[in-house]
């Protein structure tokens, strides 16, 4: 493993990075955040309920992978070990949520009413994440590591910490809840009559 203590090179994988970090290196930890940056916050904003919770749940597993990084044992990807921490800080935010519900302040103003967009893919992709919302934090987290990310059920049972019969089931679950709040953007032609 090549570790260049104090440069922090593009063309180090993302384990001698890490170790790199580990070891001293103030700029490896950055180099690696840039390369997973757009992933992370992605997965953290299909995790949580809130683009806030989102990017508060990030910073808290960032600072986590800073922190423990030199106990990193290198059984699976760092991008993979990255992910893990984002989703479990996300999931521990929203039990924190529900542990301590908040009420939102009155808003004297009412924000103008936008006319609707006319772009079909943009309302879909909408109506697709306030679908996924409507589901429980631990299907989300395993239907938006398997159907969106496109890990296999192996890598997300890895990655959530949970069996693969675990994923398997959620994920059965999440996409029949998925499909019945879904089934109105079915084209017509391709919807099942009795």
């Amino acid at each position: 493993m090549r570790i260049y203590r104090g440069v922090a090179g593009a063309g180090m994988s993302d384990a001698e990075l890490l170790a790199a970090h580990a070891s001293g290196d103030a700029r490896a930890f950055a180099e690696l955040l840039s390369r997973h940056q757009d992933h992370l916050w992605q997965t953290a904003k299909r995790t949580s309920y809130t683009p806030e919770d989102a990017a508060d749940a990030l910073q808290e597993a960032l600072l986590s992978a800073h922190r423990t990084a030199a106990s990193f044992r290198a059984d699976a990807a760092v991008r993979s070990w990255l992910h893990r921490i984002v989703v479990n800080a996300c999931l521990d935010r929203i039990r924190r949520n529900r542990a301590r519900p908040t009420v939102p302040l009155e808003d004297d103003h009412q924000e103008p009413v936008r006319p609707r967009d006319p772009m079909d893919d943009c309302e879909t992709a909408m109506a697709i994440d306030a679908a996924l919302f409507t589901l429980s934090p631990e299907q989300r987290a395993a239907v938006v590591a398997v159907d969106l990310e496109g890990y296999s059920v192996t890598e997300a049972a890895a990655l959530l910490g949970i069996p693969e019969g675990t994923v398997k089931s959620r994920c059965a679950r999440a996409r029949l809840k998925l499909a019945q709040q879904l089934k109105y953007l079915q084209n017509e032609r391709n919807q099942i009559h009795p």
